[in-house]
């Protein structure tokens, strides 16, 4: 039995859209149009799309800030909404990367606040801080005040955050937009670890490398509904693109570049093609389209 489940859920909102300069009108987005989502324990699934698909939203119903207008959803066999209190205890959430800290407090400081919020006594909350602050390699920073940090840093205390409660369930959304690659680097690092460790993870990003990288599974959200989901490999094969097989030969004296769909069977029987056709192969290699170029190409993007 999945995790983590979500069936048939809706979610509406009503915003204004400016007709003029002093005339607007209501206007209804429906975020979430009939969501069907589930999560073994222990796997890491992804959810991409464009702004404005979702994807936010769904999150935060998971972490009992929203509730659906429609259907249900459960954590751990627990109702996000009649068991809102005990999904808490189950939930770990990183919004933001640089959001939700007192500037003025340092690392450990901001640490132990939350989880004395989360009911820790405060000799446990400081073990817990100290613990989490060494994990996510801030220990040196860890009496230097939030306002100092740099992205990368603020980040990797977001992450520190969302594990005060030891969660089962980890909400990522977007934790490392805005870093620079080495910051980033290290997030993706510490996620391979959580998911090493067996806790469940739902994770939004626009970096599409980043989510092929980590991900069991990814999910295509496109207007509020998931339109296709699956490993990234068999995402990618789902929506109609597969790997090349690709040979560099001299044949007769002249560079030539062989090429054909498939995987290791495919690149096989091109090399033997070239062998018999007297050419020297210099180069053998199978291309696999990255996730991006195939999501991109789906939603329409060049």
């Amino acid at each position: 039995m999945s995790f983590v489940v979500g069936s048939g859920l809706r979610k509406r909102f009503v915003t204004r859209e400016r007709l003029g300069l002093f005339k607007s009108r209501a206007k209804i987005v429906d975020a979430l149009n009939g969501v069907d989502i589930s999560i073994d324990r222990g796997r890491l699934l992804s959810l991409v799309g464009p702004n404005g698909a979702g994807k936010t939203t769904l999150v935060r119903i998971f972490a009992t800030l929203l509730l659906p207008d429609e259907g249900k959803a459960y954590v751990g066999g627990l109702d996000v909404v009649g068991d809102a209190d005990r999904v808490r205890r189950l939930v770990g959430l990183m919004l933001y990367p640089d959001k939700g800290f007192f500037g003025r407090l340092s690392g450990l400081e901001n640490l132990i606040y939350y989880g004395m919020l989360y009911g820790l006594g405060r000799r446990e909350a400081h073990r817990r801080a100290e613990e989490l602050l060494k994990s996510v390699d801030l220990w040196e920073a860890r009496h230097s005040p939030f306002e100092e940090y740099s992205m990368g840093m603020k980040a990797r205390l977001g992450l520190a955050k969302a594990l005060i409660n030891n969660p089962e369930f980890l909400l990522l959304d977007e934790p490392t937009v805005g870093i620079d690659p080495v910051g980033a680097r290290k997030v993706r690092e510490l996620i391979r670890g959580l998911k090493r460790e067996g806790i469940t993870i739902l994770f939004t990003s626009h970096n599409l490398y980043e989510v092929e990288e980590l991900s069991d599974e990814v999910a295509l959200i496109v207007g509020g509904r998931i339109v296709a989901r699956g490993p990234p490999d068999a995402l990618k094969q789902k929506l109609g693109f597969e790997p090349v097989a690709v040979v560099r030969a001299v044949c007769s004296g002249e560079e030539r570049t062989l090429s054909k769909n498939g995987d290791g069977r495919a690149l096989a029987a091109l090399v033997r093609e070239a062998v018999e056709a007297g050419c020297e192969v210099l180069e053998a290699y199978v291309r696999e389209p990255p996730l991006e170029e195939a999501v991109v190409k789906t939603l329409g993007g060049s």
